[in-house]
C-alpha cells in the first residue's frame, strides 16, 4: 500500500511514542507482538532502536518548542519536527510490515490512494482527578472504584494503537462514546477534569496540550477518520466488494472530517483546522470517486466498439480529474500548503492528469472503433463532446458522422491523452518519493504505451493534416459518493462510573444532601408519601402530618437506600413492591436532596431538566444499566485558551429529538396514591 508523509511516505500509525509498555490486550488493539522469530528479530531490533532514538530528538525538539518565544527558533524546530514525524512513520510501517499486519500488494490495484496517519497521544493519569470528584463531589469512597478507573484507563491505553480493521473502529468508537459519558458525569462548563490532554499533529507532528475533554474527543474523532482511510486504502480494489468497501470506507472518512470541521472551533493543531478538514474531505471524496470508476470498470469489460459505453466510461474518468484538481487547487492555498507534504500535492497533481487522459482516451476509443451512432443519440453524444446543453434544437456543430472525420477527431483526442500520460509521468519523477512507488509508475507508463499504440494505429502515412484541437470531456457520474458520519450507535458500550448513580442526578453538574438513614412506621394510611419516575425514584409529595413528614421526608427528595440496599438504579415498581413488602417495623431510607445552584427541575417533575444533555439510549446507541437512563449527547468544543467558563458547542452524531417530559415508564401513572 502506498501512503505519505511530511517529506515522505506516511505509514499508519504504531505504539505512540511515550513508551512501549506493553498495555492491557483489548479487542482491536494492534500490539507489536513478536510472533516471528530468526532473522526478522534482528532487523526488529534495529527499527526499536531507531524509534527510541527518534523519540529522544523530538523529546529534546518539543521542549525546545515550549520553552522559546523566538519566532525564528519555533519555525526551525516545527520544521525539525516534522522530519521527525516522517521518520517515526515510515520505521513504525516497516516495523508493522515485519510483524505480518500488511497485506502484500495487490494485483489489479491502478494507482495508491493516500491514508493518513494517526495522531498519537501520552499516557494519561485518570486516577488522580476521577478520584477527587468522586470522594469530594460524590462522597463516595475511592477504593471501592479502583476496578472502573483501571478499566477506562486500559481503554485509553488500547485506543493509542488501533488495528486497521473494523476491530480497531470499534475500540475507537467506543472509547469516544465512553469519554460522552464522562463528559456528562464529570464536566461542568466552569470545571473540567483538570487533566492535560496532549497529542500530536497527524501531519506535522507538532505537540498540542489542552485541558478541555472536548480536546480528547474530537483527537480520537479525527484517528477515527484517519482509521477509515487506512482501511479504504488497503482494500483489495481488483474485484467489486473490494471498491465497494473503499467507497464505504473513505465517504465514512469524509464524513468523519466534516463533522469535525462544522462543529469544532479555534482547533489547537494544524491538522484539525478548518482548512486542513476541508481539504482531508475533498481528498477522500475523490478518492472515493475513483473507487467508483474503477468499481464500474469492473462491472462488466466494455467492448470498445460500444460508442456509449465508451463516453460514460470518459466521462465518469473526466469527474474524477475534476475532483483531484479541486483537491490540488486546495492544497495549493495556504496555509494549507504550509503543512500539508509535498508527496500528497504531487500524487493528486498527477491523478488529475491522468485521469483527463483517461477520459481523453476513452473517448478516441468511443470515436475510433465505435459502431455508428444513432441520430437520436447525437444530443448526448454532443453534450460529452461539445459541451452543449440538452435542447431540442441543435446548437453549434454537429458531430462527425463519416469515418475519416472520426477517426481524425479520435486522434486529436488520443494526442491529449498521450500529453497528459508524458506530464502525469513528468509529476511522477519530480517527486523522490513517488519514484519509489514502483506500481505507480508501471500504471503510467502502461497507460502512455496503450495510447501510442492506438494512435500508431490511426495514423496514416498519407495523413498531412492534423486535426483540430480535441475539446474536453465533459465530467459527470452514475454516482456521486457523499460523506457519511461515523456510526456512533454501532457500538454499545455501559457507563463504566455507572455505580454512582443515574446521570440524571449524579453528575458533576448537580449539587446534593445525602440524609438518612431516615426511619418511617407505616400508619393507618401508609408511609404518608407519592412516589413518582424511575432511576432514582423521586418523592413526589408528602402528606402533610403523616408519617413521611414526621420523620423529616421532603417532596423532591430522592430515594438511593431502602433497608440498606441501594436503589438508585431500581425501577418504580420495584421501589413501591419493597415499600408494601415491609411489616409493621416500618422502613429505613436513605435520600438526597438536590441543592441550589444545580439545574431546574422538569415541568410536573423533581427531576433535574436534561435538556440537551441527555439522549435516548437507542439514539445514541451506549448501554446503561439503568433501565430509564438516557446516555449523554456528545458535546465538542474548544477555544486556544481553553477558558473554563465558556461552554463547548455541540456535536450530535445524529439528529437530535426533544427530551421527553418524564422518565416514566409505560402504563406508570405519573403520581400515584399515596403509600
Amino acid at each position: 500500500m502506498f501512503s505519505v508523509a511530511q517529506g515522505s511516505l506516511l505509514s499508519v500509525s504504531a505504539p505512540a511514542g511515550a513508551g512501549w509498555a506493553s498495555p492491557p490486550i483489548k479487542r482491536g488493539c494492534d500490539l507489536l507482538a513478536n510472533s516471528q522469530h530468526g532473522c526478522l528479530q534482528s532487523r526488529r531490533a534495529q527499527i526499536h532502536q531507531q524509534i527510541n532514538r527518534e523519540l529522544r530528538m523530538r523529546t529534546g525538539a518539543e521542549n525546545l518548542y515550549r520553552s522559546t518565544s523566538n519566532a525564528r527558533v519555533r519555525e526551525t524546530v516545527a520544521l525539525e519536527l516534522s522530519y521527525v514525524n516522517s521518520s517515526l512513520q515510515l520505521l513504525k510501517e516497516e516495523l508493522e510490515g515485519l510483524d505480518g499486519n500488511v497485506d502484500a500488494d495487490h494485483e489489479g490495484i491502478t494507482v495508491p490512494m493516500i491514508p493518513l496517519g494517526l495522531k498519537e497521544t501520552k499516557q494519561l493519569d485518570w486516577a488522580t482527578p476521577l478520584k477527587e470528584l468522586i470522594s469530594g463531589h460524590f462522597g463516595e469512597d475511592t477504593a471501592s472504584y479502583e476496578a472502573e478507573i483501571r478499566e477506562l484507563e486500559d481503554l485509553r491505553q488500547a485506543m493509542r494503537t488501533p488495528s486497521r480493521s473494523e476491530a480497531g473502529l470499534e475500540l475507537l468508537t467506543a472509547y469516544y462514546n465512553q469519554l460522552c459519558f464522562q463528559e456528562a458525569r464529570f464536566v461542568t462548563p466552569a470545571r473540567s477534569l483538570g487533566l492535560l490532554f496532549h497529542w500530536y499533529d497527524s501531519l506535522t507532528g507538532v505537540p498540542a496540550q489542552q485541558r478541555a475533554l472536548a480536546f480528547e474527543k474530537g483527537s480520537v474523532l479525527f484517528n477515527i477518520g484517519a482509521l477509515h482511510t487506512q482501511i479504504g486504502a488497503r482494500q483489495d480494489r481488483s474485484c467489486p466488494e473490494g471498491t465497494s468497501c473503499a467507497v464505504e470506507a473513505f465517504q465514512r472518512a469524509a464524513g468523519a472530517f466534516s463533522l469535525l470541521r462544522e462543529n469544532f472551533s479555534h482547533a489547537p493543531s494544524p491538522d484539525m483546522s478548518p482548512a486542513s478538514l476541508s481539504m482531508l474531505e475533498q481528498l477522500m471524496t475523490a478518492q472515493a470517486q475513483e473507487c467508483v470508476f474503477e468499481g464500474l470498470l469492473l462491472q462488466a469489460p466494455v467492448a470498445p466498439h460500444d460508442c456509449l459505453a465508451q463516453l460514460h466510461l470518459a466521462q465518469e474518468a473526466a469527474q474524477v480529474a475534476a475532483e483531484y484538481r479541486l483537491v490540488h487547487q486546495t492544497m495549493a492555498q495556504p496555509p494549507v500548503r504550509d503543512y500539508v507534504p509535498f508527496p500528497w500535492t504531487t500524487l493528486v497533481h498527477v491523478k488529475a492528469e491522468y485521469f483527463r487522459a483517461l477520459a481523453h482516451y476513452h473517448a478516441a476509443l468511443a470515436l475510433c472503433d465505435g459502431a455508428p451512432v444513432a441520430e437520436a443519440e447525437l444530443p448526448a453524444l454532443e453534450q460529452i463532446f461539445l459541451g452543449l446543453p440538452p435542447s431540442s434544437e441543435p446548437r453549434g456543430p454537429a458531430l462527425p458522422q463519416e469515418q475519416e472525420d472520426r477517426r481524425k477527431l479520435g486522434k486529436a483526442h488520443l494526442k491529449r491523452a498521450i500529453l497528459g500520460q508524458e506530464e502525469a509521468l513528468r509529476l511522477h519523477a519530480v517527486c523522490r518519493a513517488l519514484r519509489r512507488v514502483d506500481l505507480l509508475q508501471v500504471v503510467l507508463a502502461q497507460a502512455l504505451r496503450r495510447s501510442l499504440a492506438k494512435y500508431s494505429e490511426l495514423d496514416l502515412e498519407d495523413d498531412f493534416c492534423e486535426a483540430a484541437e480535441a475539446p474536453d470531456v465533459r465530467p459527470k457520474t452514475q454516482r456521486r459518493p457523499e460523506g457519511r458520519a461515523p456510526s456512533f450507535s454501532r457500538v454499545k458500550v455501559a457507563d463504566i462510573f455507572h455505580r454512582l448513580g443515574p446521570l440524571s442526578v449524579f453528575s458533576a453538574k448537580n449539587r446534593w444532601r445525602l440524609a438518612g438513614p431516615i426511619h418511617v412506621a407505616r400508619g393507618e394510611g401508609g408511609f404518608g408519601f407519592t412516589l413518582r419516575g424511575d432511576a432514582p425514584v423521586l418523592i413526589a409529595a408528602v402528606v402533610p402530618g403523616g408519617r413521611a413528614a414526621a420523620a423529616g421526608l421532603k417532596e423532591g427528595d430522592y430515594i438511593v437506600s431502602v433497608n440498606g440496599q441501594p436503589c438508585r438504579w431500581w425501577r418504580h415498581a420495584d421501589v413501591v413492591a419493597q415499600l408494601r413488602g415491609v411489616g409493621g417495623e416500618g422502613v429505613s431510607l436513605q435520600v438526597v436532596t438536590l441543592l441550589p445552584g444545580t439545574e431546574p427541575p422538569g415541568s410536573g417533575d423533581r427531576r433535574p431538566a436534561l435538556g440537551a444533555l441527555l439522549r435516548s439510549q437507542k439514539e445514541c446507541g451506549r448501554e446503561t444499566p439503568g433501565p430509564a437512563q438516557a446516555s449523554p449527547r456528545p458535546l465538542l468544543g474548544w477555544n486556544r485558551k481553553a477558558k473554563r467558563g465558556k461552554a463547548g458547542r455541540r456535536l450530535s452524531p445524529l439528529p437530535s429529538r426533544p427530551a421527553p417530559p418524564s422518565t416514566q415508564q409505560p402504563g406508570v401513572p405519573t403520581a400515584l396514591p399515596p403509600i
